[in-house]
């Protein structure tokens, strides 16, 4: 596992062949959110009934982890992001989803 930035570690579990990705691309991502304390998965766009997901990545569409992870892959990279909390969803959480608001 390397680091991305502070606060977003990065596992390539299959190394991509195309170009890397830019601000301002728009790219489509297939994405699973997992807690780590408690071990919990809390959304997945592999889930029945979702689809990949697609953004405008380094303009501050999602979670600052995301764009921050997702420019230092490349076109076809599987990995998986582990992010901080500041760089996620913060300490109000994303209840929707069950991620919890932090203490």
């Amino acid at each position: 596992m390397s680091q991305v930035t502070q606060g977003v570690l990065k596992e390539i579990v299959r190394p991509g062949s195309g170009p890397q990705v830019k601000t301002g691309n728009t790219i489509t991502v297939h994405c699973t959110g997992n807690l780590v304390t408690p071990p919990k998965k809390f959304w997945s766009t592999k889930d029945p009934g979702q689809k990949p997901f697609t953004f405008q990545v380094g303009l501050g569409k999602v979670i600052q982890g995301w764009d921050e992870g997702c420019l230092s892959m490349h076109k076809g990279e599987v990995a998986k992001l582990t992010i901080d909390s500041k760089k996620g969803y913060g300490a109000s959480g994303f209840p929707a989803w069950g991620y919890p608001l932090l203490s």
